[in-house]
């Protein structure tokens, strides 16, 4: 069984400029995930794969492998061209972010893991307990709902499972504490088979992907199974200035 992880990294970001290469903890927070992801057990090879010289030659400075890919819509796309540009084969592929510099390492084994216990499935990823309304109701949260073998029915960001007869604010002042929580945010980590990956890129957008922008809907609309392991807490992605700053501060 070969576990490769790929790391997708690119300079340009929207919202954060050059988030990737920013070093206020002194280290970049590309090395910082870098480390992280290093010290999953699963993974027999750990790459970082870009389109930006810039990115390649700091990644190297602290000893990471590098693969160079081209211009990629995605970072899915961009995985999957980093394992043809190696010229090599994997049974499991790990999609890790590069902007998740807290994600626990123990996570990315769960996921392998998942994966090698559900032959039945093409992917596995994570979800983790939603504690309060606004998450529920912030489209930038994705919701998943999952069916009683852990696989996924559907990902949204929609507060799933809509409750017809109270809010997310009435069911978290009534409720929390004497039942489930209902709602589950997806964990953007993910874990493929080798040959659905390669055919996942080659599919055109799917009709529901297109209408929630959520890429893993390609996958469900297909007729893929995604496993999903359920975990005690997320990670936190960078993706605002404010968002670096609390990383910062709690990394000092």
């Amino acid at each position: 069984m070969t576990v490769i992880g790929i790391i997708p990294a690119r300079l340009a970001s929207t919202r954060l400029p050059r988030k990737l290469l920013l070093n206020e903890t002194g280290k970049t927070l590309l090395q910082h995930t870098w480390e992280t992801a290093q010290q999953a057990k699963s993974l027999d090879r750990l790459v970082i794969a870009t389109d930006d010289e810039e990115i390649a030659a700091v990644a190297k400075s602290f000893g990471a492998e590098v693969v160079m890919t081209g211009d990629c819509s995605n970072g899915t796309e961009r995985v999957a061209e980093a394992i043809d540009n190696l010229n090599l084969s994997a049974d499991i592929i790990v999609n890790i972010q590069g902007d998740e510099p807290e994600l626990d390492p123990l996570q990315i084994d769960l996921c392998v893991q998942s994966l090698i216990d559900h032959p039945e499935c093409e992917m596995s990823t994570l979800a983790n307990s939603l504690h309060d309304a606004a998450h529920v109701n912030d489209p930038a949260c994705v919701k998943v709902v999952l069916a009683v073998n852990g696989n996924a029915l559907y990902f949204s960001r929609s507060p799933l499972p809509h409750f017809r007869d109270c809010s997310p604010e009435d069911w978290f002042a009534n409720a929390a504490g004497n039942q489930e929580i209902p709602w589950l945010q997806h964990i953007g980590l993910y874990a493929y088979r080798e040959p659905f990956l390669k055919s996942f890129v080659k599919m055109p957008a799917s009709t529901l992907e297109n209408i929630e922008k959520l890429e893993q809907l390609r996958a469900l609309q297909a007729g893929a199974q995604i496993h999903v392991s359920v975990v005690s807490h997320g990670s936190i992605g960078i993706d605002t200035p404010e968002d670096y700053a609390a990383f910062v501060k709690r990394m000092a």
